[in-house]
């Protein structure tokens, strides 16, 4: 007769990152996390609570979204704008809650009556940082990169369709993940919206 015994898997083992090492994709229960982070945003900014938005965002976030031209093939690495040239967005958490206070001000014309807006998020992947290419980061924090696609109604017959991707870098805090650093490239080179007063 033989006796077969079996030991109960550890409960013990570290979360983040584990064994995983800089630029190692995120574990299955990480990626879970980011996926449902990603859907309560998106949530939010549909539902127009952007004050509690902006409590997923970290106070230093640096929040950008560089402007695109055409190029040919041979010239691409000079397609999207540098640091210091034209941007949609050039934030901070601090100017971010400016345009959302503005929002009940009466004054901006652009989102009274508000918009209706739909945020789709897909093709997520998140990785471990890596100190070396990234300052100012450690090994925890995780650098996702993600698609939109956003859909705007506004007022009776205009409507918008922005896509584009994203990468982030999420904090994990004792109250969940937050955005510390967020890039957002649109496809479109020439957007056909009279405005953007949407968030990505």
């Amino acid at each position: 007769m033989v006796t077969v015994t079996t030991t109960p898997p550890s409960t013990d083992a570290p979360a983040v990152p584990g064994d995983r090492g800089p630029g190692d994709l995120a574990d299955a229960q990480t990626h879970f996390e980011v996926e449902q982070f990603y859907y309560r945003e998106a949530e939010l900014l549909d539902d127009g609570r952007y004050a509690d938005w902006l409590e997923l965002l970290a106070d230093d976030l640096d929040y950008w979204m560089p402007t695109r031209t055409n190029r040919l093939r041979r010239q691409q690495a000079l397609s999207v704008a540098q640091r210091g040239e034209a941007a949609f967005y050039d934030e901070s958490k601090e100017s971010l809650a400016w345009r959302i206070r503005r929002f009940d001000s009466g004054m901006a014309w652009a989102e009274d009556p508000p918009s209706r807006t739909r945020h789709l998020v897909t093709n997520v992947v998140a990785r471990h940082a890596d100190p070396e290419e990234n300052d100012g980061l450690n090994v925890e924090d995780l650098v996702v990169r993600s698609n939109f696609l956003v859909y705007r109604n506004r007022l009776e017959r205009e409507e918008n369709i922005f896509a584009g991707g994203r990468t982030d870098v999420l904090r994990r805090t004792p109250q969940g993940f937050q955005v510390a650093r967020r890039t957002i490239l649109l496809d479109q080179n020439i957007l056909q919206s009279k405005n953007i007063s949407t968030f990505f």
